[in-house]
Formats: structure tokens, C-alpha cells, sequence
């Protein structure tokens, strides 16, 4: 297997990519290409590490390429003019199969751009969408849209539904996976126009597409572990993942703060230390890596725009894990038996 990583898209980019890269490479069966500038790169693990590329590990290699799409390129024009940017080139290398899987930090705009331009969606899927994996209470949540689609229609959400339900059986083995539907309420009848109608299109074809779909689900019942998945728009989804990544931050840094107040707290906190640093590590979004871009005909990974070294790490991991549950394969599947049926 070969994993293929932008190691110039991010906020930290190279830096935290190419320690993410090189603190997973022997936590991975595959070889991790870092698709870049040469140079650079290989300048950046001399200056880390204190040798050479090549003595780090022989599964650890480089893809030369010359350009960097930012953060405030227009998406499709930089995908169609920045030829030879590291997104464009590794998108250029899972479509040529000569990579299993592709994680970038980059462009948001431009990795879905390139993800539907490139590779292709999936025939049956109008719009392939994130989906993020959050820690929920005893299990995971699947958030999709996290962020890539910011208008959409029912449908759209109906397909995310029916996306999430595909994923979660087969990587996760949830059998019957609960798909819930963002909402300011439970009623049928709560929500905007886009909320209702998908309520209304969910409720009438779930049987059919084999969907566990139970209803409206507020926000602060969404990691009551009894939900699997919600599906919503990308604008409110990515709104919903800043905030529960907001909280999570404040609440670990409260905890740190009130334990080292004066000498009882301190005395207190080592009373408390397990279970503290059990609920820290319960609530570290970091530790499941990236979103996936599920819709498209080949495995594309969208990390953290801010991602750390210790992000990149786990995304490589988590995307190794993708591939070889052969998720993408089993969701073209799905999609080609409903058109026969």
C-alpha cells in the first residue's frame, strides 16, 4: 500500500507533515510518499532528524513538485492551473493508482475541487461530502457534512445518510449505524425549508435504501453514544466542528487551570490523575485523524487545516485503516446495486 501526502498544504505545512510522516512510519505497513518541494523537504529532515531521508526508513519517499496551492487561491482555478502543485500532483498519482490514498491539509475549496475533478465521483452521488469522525460518549460520531458542500438540497442529504450508513457498517461493523438528521428540535416540523424536506425525503425512502434513520437530533444530544451519525449541510456541519473542537479545548485547559491553582488543588489532581487523563483523551478530536471525502471513486483524506505533527500521524494511520477496509469499493458497490434495483 502506498499512502501519498501533501506535505506543503496547512498552516504548519512542511514542518508538521513531515514529522507526522516520519513519527508514523513505523506504526504503518505502508509507504508514505511526501509530495512536495525536494529540497525543501529533504533539507527539513536533515535540519529534524540529523540524517538523510533514506536512513530514517526505505518505505518513507519523496514526489518532487514545484508549485503550492494557498489558502486564497480560487479553488478550481488553482486545481486547473497550479498543474504542478503538490495537491494537483498527488490527486494526479491516486487517479494514475500509483497511490491507495491521498491526505492533504490543504485548500478545502481546492481538495473538493480536485477530489471531483480528478478522480471522479462515484456514479449515483451528486455531491461527495466530509465526513468527520468525532468522539462521542463510549464510541464515535460520523459528521457529514463537515464542511466541503455549504448549499445543499435534501437529496443531498439523503445520499450523506446513506454514505454515513455504507461507512460505518463496513469500517466500524455497526450493523444497523443511527442516522440522525441536524436540528434545532425533534418535531417533524422544526427547522428551515431544507431541514423539513429532507426530514420528509429520509423518512419516505430509508426502508428502501437501508437506512436506520431515527429522526431529528439536537446538538447536545448528538454524543449521547446512541447516534452513530448525523448528516446536515457543510455550513452548518463545519460550524457544529469548530464549536465542539472550541469546547473540547476550553475544557481541558479549565481542567488544567482549577489542579494547579495552589498547593490542595495540586494534591488533588493526584487523587484524580487517571480518570482526568481518561476524559482528556475521550475528548481529543486529534486521535481520529482527518475527514474522509466520501463520494469519490478513490480514498482522499482531508486533514486539519492547522493540523500538528501528532494529527498527521494519526491521520496516516487512520487512512491506512480506510484503505484496507476497502471502504471506497463497498460504497461503489452499494451504489451500482440501487441502480440495478
Amino acid at each position: 500500500m502506498k499512502i501519498i501526502l501533501d506535505a506543503m498544504g496547512g498552516d504548519n505545512a512542511p514542518d508538521a507533515n513531515i514529522k507526522g510522516a516520519v513519527n508514523a512510519i513505523n506504526k504503518v505497513k505502508a509507504e508514505v510518499v511526501l509530495v512536495g518541494k525536494e529540497d525543501i523537504i529533504r533539507s527539513k529532515i536533515k535540519e529534524f532528524y540529523g540524517k538523510e531521508m533514506e536512513e530514517i526508513s526505505e518505505r518513507l519517499k519523496i514526489q518532487n513538485s514545484t508549485e503550492t496551492i494557498e489558502m486564497e487561491d480560487q479553488p478550481t482555478v488553482a486545481i486547473k492551473h497550479k498543474k504542478d502543485s503538490s495537491m494537483v500532483v498527488g490527486f494526479n498519482m491516486l487517479k494514475k493508482d500509483e497511490g491507495d490514498v491521498f491526505i492533504s491539509a490543504g485548500n478545502s475549496g481546492a481538495l473538493l475541487a480536485g477530489a471531483t475533478l480528478l478522480v471522479g465521483r462515484i456514479k449515483g452521488i451528486d455531491r461527495p461530502a466530509l465526513g468527520g469522525i468525532l468522539p462521542a460518549y463510549k464510541s464515535q460520531l460520523l459528521l457529514m457534512d463537515c464542511g466541503s458542500n455549504t448549499n445543499c438540497k435534501p437529496i443531498n442529504l439523503l445520499q450523506f445518510a446513506q454514505m454515513s450508513s455504507i461507512y460505518l457498517k463496513n469500517t466500524y461493523g455497526i450493523e444497523h449505524p443511527a442516522i440522525g438528521l441536524l436540528n434545532i428540535g425533534t418535531e417533524e416540523t422544526k427547522g428551515n425549508e431544507l431541514v423539513r424536506e429532507s426530514y420528509k425525503l429520509l423518512k419516505e425512502k430509508a426502508e428502501q435504501l437501508d437506512i436506520n434513520f431515527v429522526g431529528n437530533v439536537e446538538g447536545r444530544d448528538a454524543f449521547s453514544g446512541k447516534i452513530d451519525a448525523i448528516v446536515t449541510d457543510g455550513f452548518t456541519g463545519n460550524v457544529f466542528l469548530k464549536t465542539t473542537e472550541g469546547i473540547g479545548k476550553f475544557v481541558k485547559r479549565s481542567l488544567v487551570e482549577s489542579f494547579t491553582q495552589n498547593l490542595f488543588s495540586k494534591i488533588s489532581y493526584l487523587i484524580a490523575k487517571k480518570p482526568i487523563k481518561s476524559l482528556s483523551k475521550a475528548m481529543d478530536y486529534k486521535a481520529y485523524g482527518g475527514a474522509l471525502f466520501l463520494g469519490v471513486k478513490k480514498p482522499v483524506v482531508k486533514a486539519h487545516g492547522s493540523s500538528d505533527a501528532l494529527l498527521f500521524e494519526y491521520t496516516i494511520i487512520q487512512a491506512e485503516k480506510f484503505v484496507e477496509n476497502k471502504a471506497v469499493e463497498k460504497m461503489i458497490e452499494a451504489f451500482n446495486n440501487q441502480k440495478k434495483d
